[in-house]
Order: C-alpha cells, then structure tokens, then sequence
C-alpha cells in the first residue's frame, strides 16, 4: 500500500490527497509537525534529503518526493493526463508555473500567517514584494481563464489539482479573490468535481 507522508495543512500535500481521494486508491497518511520539525528528523531525512513533505511511499518501498512529481506518477495512465503530446507539456507548463510564480508567493504568505511565523525585518520585506507576485500570478490565471473551463484542454486535469490548491485557500493568506472572477468561478468547476474532498480531510 501507498503511504503519505503529509501534514493537514499543507496545499502541496492536499493535491496528492485530492488526486488519490478521486482515483479511489488505498493508502495509509503519516501526519508530520511541520512546526516541530518531524521532517528534518535523520529518519525522516533518509526517505526524503530535502527534508519536505508530501513525499510517497511506493509500493516497492521507495519514495518519492515533491507534490507535483507525485501526481504526474499517480496520474499516468488516467483521465487526469492528456494522451497526446502538446496536451501532457501543457499540464506541465501550468504545474511548472505553479510551483515557480504561484506556490512561492501566495503558499508562503499563507503558512507564515496561519502558522503565526515571526515576521522579521526580511520577512516583512519580503511580504510586499510576496503580495505584489502572488497577484500577479492571480492575474495570469484569471486571464487564461476568462474564456476556458479548465487550464488544459478545456478538461479537468492534475493542472488545475495544482493550481486549485492554494488558490481556494489564498484568502488565508490575505489575497482578496474578488478581482478575480473567472478564477472563482474555475474554483467552483474544481469543486464540483466529485469525488472531492477538502483540504481539512485526511
């Protein structure tokens, strides 16, 4: 059986619980303390060296780490991934820009908040320059949104798993969604995409 190494609160661990909620795919969830730092244990560190989660436990026993990798894996071979060859590089490009221009902006700002981070002098700093990127990003998927269903192919893919997992809760994080239309409305199609669970659901 899969095993997942996670932590509730966590978008990144949230996509490969979505996914294996809808692929109907049994696995066993190990919550880790990100706050106590349970993921730089040398236990720890041996399944994962960069000391993150989610990382997955294969079947072989095995791991592999990092969010987006875990669900280009989980999703092969399902209605999740394009089968044709410019369709799977444009789930990457939107998985590519969530991790580089969306998750270090709009997830950063929401775990210094929700797990009460001191705000140092840097961190203050770079909370302006966070805000102004994270709304930029917003901007880019409101656009390419305005007049498409999904991301990619007008078809729910592990794109909009991706994206969907801290845009829903960026509002946590102090981003005021009401600019963005096309982006909420997207989050309803994402929603209603059954079977769905919650970012609070183990």
């Amino acid at each position: 059986m899969l095993r997942l190494y996670d932590n509730l609160s966590s978008g990144n661990g949230y996509k490969c619980r979505l996914l294996l909620h809808k692929l109907g795919i049994p696995y066993e969830r190990i919550e880790l303390d990100i706050d106590r730092a349970e993921t730089r244990t040398p236990e720890f560190l041996a399944r994962n060296p960069n000391g993150r989660i989610p990382t997955l436990q294969l079947e072989d026993g095995s791991h592999l780490p990092e969010s987006n990798a875990i669900l280009w894996y989980l999703a092969e071979g399902t209605p999740y991934l394009p089968d044709n060859r410019e369709g799977r590089a444009r789930v990457l490009q939107w998985m590519f820009f969530e991790q580089y221009s969306h998750e270090p902006n709009i997830a950063t700002v929401r775990f210094w908040i929700t797990h009460h981070v001191e705000m140092t002098e840097e961190r203050k700093l770079g909370l302006v320059t966070k805000r102004r990127l994270g709304h930029d990003a917003l901007g880019v998927m409101d656009g390419h949104l305005a007049e498409r269903r999904f991301f990619v192919g007008d078809r729910f893919s592990v794109a909009d798993i991706a994206l969907y997992a801290y845009t829903h809760v960026a509002e946590e994080g102090g981003f005021d969604l009401s600019g963005y239309p096309a982006v909420r409305a997207w989050m309803e199609r994402v929603a209603a995409e059954g079977p769905h669970i919650p970012i609070t659901q183990g």
